[in-house]
């Protein structure tokens, strides 16, 4: 048994475990039931390669390179570096990405699983992620508005509703040309079941979701924002603190999150590598051992 702690009184857990050495099925497989669990998982004060990295974060679920292609870690694409870092006057990474609440990937037909973050240079002050609990955020709707959401389907695409101006800190990550022609229209479910766990969750009421199928623009928002002030009240947030080496993997059928805004000057570095749902016949295999899941 691998020795864990919660991370918040609210949901995620903590883990011992050396991701440098060979991890057997069985701890991974306790890791994997802590995530769906406990939504959250931190392993802390890892020293892994970009292989190492890759291998541990792939046992979650088939990797997908995010669409911004210029900021893939050169041994491994499906690496996305996250840095405010320059060399030699020219970005290393990805600045100031998801500074508000979303859910990864939510813009594509196959949506994330699980998002890893490694995390390699800490800033002095700030740089937390933050997350907000959609699983009680749904939990505590009113039965009425349960009730209206329960047909509805977000319409999602890259981006941010809330700030869509491409200069801003808060905007989503701009793309080229070539990279926003990837990015169709998607809908999902509002109240979407986890494809485990079977348990419903508010699925990005924030960051891609701009309408709502079969319903007039203006009152999709108005009930898309009000779900959204709704699902991002403080008691459904914790913020999870970096250090050197630390990783975080969190489950986005059930979380939104954000990066919490640093000074600019003040260098942070981390691998991002998210991962897909898999096939539904393999979701179903597991589906059974999580029901009911809690921590």
């Amino acid at each position: 048994m691998l020795a864990s702690r919660p991370l918040s009184s609210g949901f995620g857990v903590e883990i011992d475990v050396d991701l440098s050495q060979p991890l057997s099925d069985a701890a991974f497989e306790e890791i994997e039931r802590a995530f769906y669990a406990g939504q959250v998982v931190g392993i802390r004060a890892q020293k892994l390669t970009a292989p190492q990295f890759a291998s541990f974060a792939s046992r979650f679920g088939p990797p997908q390179p995010h669409v911004i292609d210029q900021f893939h870690h050169p041994e491994d694409p499906n690496i996305l570096i996250l840095s405010n870092v320059k060399k030699n006057g020219q970005p290393t990474g990805l600045q100031d990405a998801g500074s508000y609440f979303h859910t990864d990937y939510s813009y594509l037909q196959v949506p994330a699983r699980a998002t890893t973050l490694y995390s390699i240079v800490v800033p002095k002050s700030g740089g937390d992620t933050m997350f907000a609990n959609q699983q009680a955020a749904y939990d505590d709707l009113p039965e009425a508005m349960k009730q209206r959401i329960e047909p509805l389907f977000g319409i999602h695409h890259y981006g941010n509703r809330h700030d869509i101006d491409e200069t801003s800190r808060t905007a989503a990550s701009p793309l080229t040309a070539e990279q926003k022609a990837k990015m169709p229209l998607i809908t999902h479910k509002i109240a979407r079941p986890h494809p485990v766990t079977g348990r419903k969750s508010l699925y990005a009421v924030s960051g891609s979701s701009f309408g709502i199928v079969g319903m007039p623009e203006d009152e999709a928002r108005d009930l898309l924002d009000e779900l959204a002030a709704h699902s991002t009240q403080l008691k459904y947030h914790y913020a999870f603190k970096y250090g050197v080496g630390d990783i975080v993997v969190w489950d986005n059928a059930s979380l939104l999150h954000k990066a919490t805004l640093i000074d600019p000057d003040d260098p942070r570095t981390l691998w991002r590598i998210t991962v897909k749902e898999p096939s539904l016949a393999a979701s179903a295999v597991l589906a059974p051992t999580f029901v009911g899941a809690t921590m």
